[in-house]
Parts: structure tokens; sequence; C-alpha cells
């Protein structure tokens, strides 16, 4: 069997105090047993909290972008860590920044959709592109797996179109960052396992705790199986959701009922 390790990181963010927001994570990861090639997921904007003042979010002086390559680097692991960018029309970017194993970055991804409700659009401008990357865990045995993962940001969760992109360009795992409130925290549950069912995915899903000058956050990270089984989930406790993956499950599970196949993407109107 091809089992690979995740790590998903829920704590309370502090609010738009990067230095402390980077030393929680590295506190809660020191106790996490995590190994070499193993992945770990961060919440949305994790080094600030959901703010809209980019004056002092912005990660203009590649701060958080440094420690997130030190980060994997220094555990040998690949990092998802959302942050906020200046883009060249002068507004900002919920950017998704993956980093491996050697520091170097292997992905980023733009929040495509905006949370208009909560005025993110008004500061941010979505993205444009659905990417992929490779996640190569350490090998277990003589030959190491790969597998393909789709990242997504909070909001996107909503867009279903999202994720189907992604499974045609061979997502098995999505990653989904969040600072999703608790008024709305069932739907977040709920979405998350429509996602893993309709695509035959995984689905690892990280929100925060705590609250900010805003909102609530309650917490609920989760990963979902590729048949909707919720594999693990946490309440709102601090602490660092660790699951086994196994991908020669899901592999079967696509080939034995392989619904994912007859999807029709271009051929309707």
């Amino acid at each position: 069997m091809t089992h690979t390790r995740a790590h998903l990181v829920q704590f309370d963010i502090s609010w738009e105090n990067k230095q402390a927001n980077y030393a929680k994570v590295r506190t809660l990861l020191e106790s996490s047993g995590i190994a070499p090639g193993d992945l770990v997921v961060l919440p949305e904007l994790f080094d600030t909290g959901f703010s809209l003042n980019l004056n002092i979010t912005a990660d203009s002086d590649g701060r958080t972008l440094a420690f997130l390559r030190e980060l994997s680097a220094g555990l040998r692991i690949t990092l998802q860590g959302a942050r906020t960018v200046i883009g060249s029309d002068g507004r900002g970017r919920n950017r998704a920044t993956i980093t491996g194993p050697d520091g170097a970055v292997l992905a980023e991804y733009d929040k495509v959709h905006p949370f208009t409700f909560g005025r993110e659009a008004e500061f941010f401008t979505g993205g444009d592109e659905v990417i992929t990357f490779p996640w190569t865990p350490a090998p277990a045995g003589p030959v190491a797996d790969s597998t393909i993962i789709c990242p997504a940001i909070c909001y996107d969760l909503r867009f279903p179109e999202l994720f189907r992109i992604g499974l045609a360009r061979g997502a098995e795992i999505f990653t989904i960052g969040a600072n999703w409130p608790a008024a709305r925290a069932e739907h977040r549950r709920a979405l998350c396992i429509a996602r893993a069912i309709e695509n035959q995915a995984c689905v690892l899903a990280v929100n925060r705790i705590g609250s900010d000058p805003n909102l609530a956050y309650a917490g609920g990270t989760l990963v979902v199986g590729p048949k909707g089984e919720v594999v693990a989930e946490m309440g709102e406790e601090q602490g660092v959701l660790s699951v086994d993956l196994d991908l020669a499950a899901l592999r079967q599970w696509r080939a034995t009922f392989p619904a994912w196949r007859d999807r029709r993407l271009t051929s309707i109107s």
C-alpha cells in the first residue's frame, strides 16, 4: 500500500504580527512528528490573518517567503502557506506559495475568487490560473511514489469548476488553506466532502481558530477521502492534524467506479 503523510496546522493567527505567527508554526511543528518528504499545509494568510491593510500585511520585504523556504528546507518537507503579495497593478494577491524540501519554490497560486462579501475584492485582484504541482514523499520502500496536488484558498471552495480543472490536470489531492468564519462552518464542511466525492480525490482543508477584529473562527480542519469519508477532523483546539493518505486506495476507487471519466467539460453549452 502506498501511504503518504500530511500535516495540517490549525492555530490562532496573531493579527498582523508576522514574527509571532512564524514562531507559532515552528513550535507546533516541532512536536508533530514531521519526517522528511512529508506535506505541511498552513491556513490562508497564516502570517497576518485576513487583513485588508496591505501596507502592513504585504510580503514586500520577502520575510514570509524566506520563512517558508527556510522551514521547508530545514525539515526537508513540502510546505504550502499563503501570503499577501502586491501585483503590478498595485493591488494585493492572496498567494499560496509552495516550497520544496530543498527550499526552492515549487509553485505559486493566486486565489482566483476574492471574497467579495468580506470586501477582499476591493483590495485584492483574483488570480486567473488553476495550478498543480507534484509531491514526491520520501520513499518507504525502494521507489518513491508521487502525486499531483491542486491548491485552493478559502472562498474558492464554493466554486466546483476550479476543482474540475484541477482534476483534468491530474490532481489526486486538493489542499485548501482558509480563514473560514464560524458563522458558516457547516457550509465549509459540506463543501469539502462534496469536492472530494465529485472529484474522487482527497481534500486536505486547514482552517484557523480564534478571532480577529472582525470575525470568529471555529477551526474544523479536516481530511476527506475520495469516497467522501472524513478521515480525520479537529474541533476548535490548536494543533496539527497528521494523517496518512492511501494513494493506492484512491486510485483503486477511481478505477473501480470511474465516475470522474464521465465529466463533459467542453461538449455542452
